[in-house]
């Protein structure tokens, strides 16, 4: 039988530590649903189309990883793509209380999904969507922390030059 993982979040960008926790679970799961969720209280600065084209760039050679986008429960959105794992990152321990959390809660709502944590290659576990922006927003260079098509993104939205 295929396992099934679905790895959620906002993307917004895409960066490598996200890449990073994409292609080791494309080693462990048969398909991994790459899950951007459409978050109407929260201001992202790229569209979801956006940082689907960039997620799907980004993960570009990887043929059993997919990208689609999805609201709701994470739980229903799982047991409507079929998937028994549901993929969460952790950097620190502050990551780790909300995450338990959060699976805990799914695991209430859904006996059918379990989470699995990952934590991200050691070069980045400080990095995170927000920091990528705060450092764009502010002239500063992204390329070591985000793929080739996210820094030319980040430059557009922020008026800066490569």
């Amino acid at each position: 039988m295929e396992t099934r993982a679905v790895y959620p979040g906002s993307f917004d960008p895409v960066t490598n530590g996200h890449i990073d926790l994409i292609q080791r679970s494309a080693k462990l799961f048969d398909k991994v649903i790459v899950a951007i969720l459409k978050n109407m209280e929260k201001a992202p600065l790229f569209t979801v189309k956006e940082r689907a084209e960039m997620l799907e760039e980004a993960v570009r050679g990887l043929d059993n990883v997919s990208v689609v986008a999805f609201s709701g429960l994470l739980v229903d959105f799982a047991g409507k793509i079929e998937a028994s794992v549901i993929i969460r990152g952790i950097r620190a321990v502050s990551d780790y209380e909300y995450e338990l959390q959060m699976a805990l809660m799914n695991r209430r709502l859904s006996g059918q999904v379990e989470t699995v944590f990952m934590i991200p290659a050691e070069s980045y576990s400080f990095l995170s969507s927000r920091l990528v922006k705060e450092i764009a927003q502010h002239g500063g260079s992204v390329g070591e922390f985000v793929p080739e098509g996210v820094e030319r993104r980040l430059g557009g939205k922020f008026g800066l030059r490569s």
